[in-house]
């Protein structure tokens, strides 16, 4: 996969946002092994910017492993500054999944109780009703009861 390319504006805009992270992938002795590889795609996924730390004294070699991780993993080389390198990939759409035995939520309901007065404002009140709650006409907030099955029912239904 080849390596995202960024204008130096946008590569200045992840530079100052990476400014503050802590490294999130430390990259020793052995170089760019298989498993620092897949941590790498995986940091990215969920973060989106990363800082890799690597312990090798070699400049030549950091740079080629900046370059690599960005082919290998379609992500763009932002910072390369000592021993950090910094790369940016966009995070994927997350998708929600659907439940279909899913109860109601809870939700806020304005209750407007009315003066004996004719002349007086109404009395506003914010009411949470969760999913197994009804609102009366009175405004009080009551549970849904639950159905009583008939013995006889249940056992002419078997």
């Amino acid at each position: 996969m080849p390596q995202i390319t960024l204008t130096p504006a946008q590569r200045k805009v992840h530079r100052a946002e990476a400014h503050h992270l802590d490294p999130v992938v430390h990259i020793g002795g052995d170089g760019l092994s298989a498993a620092v590889k897949k941590e790498t795609d995986a940091a990215l996924k969920s973060h989106g910017l990363i800082k890799i730390r690597v312990l090798n004294d070699d400049r030549v070699a950091r740079d080629t492993m900046l370059q690599t991780l960005a082919d290998e993993l379609d992500a763009a080389p932002i910072q390369h500054i000592g021993k950090l390198l910094v790369l940016w990939r966009p995070m994927p759409e997350k998708e929600k999944a659907v439940d279909e035995d899913r109860k109601p939520g809870p939700r806020d309901v304005k209750v407007l109780k009315f003066s004996k007065r004719g002349g007086q404002r109404p009395e506003v009140k914010m009411v949470r009703v969760l999913g197994n709650q009804r609102l009366t006409p009175g405004g009080q907030v009551k549970r849904a009861k639950v159905l009583k099955k008939s013995v006889k029912k249940s056992a002419q239904s078997q």
